[in-house]
C-alpha cells in the first residue's frame, strides 16, 4: 500500500501550484466584482425618428445702389467662394441650407460712388452696410446665424 506522505513528497510542487492558482483566481474574481468590471448597464439610444424635424434656413444676399453693375463675391453656407462679375443692380440671391448655424459673408464693389449690402437669415436682417466713395466697396458678415 502507498502511504500518503510518499504521495505528498512526490506531488508537493503540483499541489502548491494548484493552491496558488486557486487563491490568485479567487482574489482576481473578488477585485473585479468590487471595482464594477462586470454587469455594465445597457445603453439605450433614442431612434432618429424621435428627433423633431428641422426646418432649413434660407440665407438671402442682397447688393443695392445707384450704379448699373457691381463685382460681387460671397461665401455660401457650404464655405465655397462664389464670384460674380458685372452683375446688374439691385441683385439678390437666396440659398437654402440645413445647417443649424451658418457663417457667411458678402463683398461688393461698384463703379459708382455708393453701394450697399444686406444678409438676411430666414427673413431677418442680420447685417447691413453701405459705403460711399470712388469705386465704393462694402462687405456684410454673419457669424453663427
Amino acid at each position: 500500500m502507498i502511504s500518503v506522505t510518499r504521495v505528498v513528497k512526490r506531488m508537493w510542487l503540483l499541489i502548491a501550484v494548484i493552491a496558488i492558482a486557486s487563491v490568485a483566481g479567487f482574489g482576481i474574481y473578488r477585485l473585479h466584482s468590487m471595482f464594477g468590471v462586470h454587469g455594465h448597464p445597457a445603453v439605450r439610444v433614442k431612434a432618429d425618428r424621435d428627433v423633431p424635424p428641422f426646418d432649413p434656413k434660407k440665407v438671402t444676399y442682397e447688393v443695392f445702389g445707384p450704379a448699373a453693375t457691381a463685382k460681387i463675391a460671397y461665401l455660401d453656407p457650404d464655405a465655397r467662394v462664389q464670384r460674380l462679375e458685372n452683375v446688374p443692380l439691385p441683385w439678390s440671391q437666396t440659398v437654402p441650407t440645413t445647417l443649424t448655424s451658418v457663417t457667411v459673408n458678402l463683398l461688393a464693389q461698384s463703379d459708382g460712388g455708393v453701394i450697399g449690402c444686406r444678409i438676411a437669415v430666414n427673413g431677418a436682417t442680420k447685417d447691413e452696410r453701405s459705403e460711399t466713395g470712388p469705386k465704393a466697396l462694402t462687405f456684410c458678415e454673419v457669424q453663427g446665424g
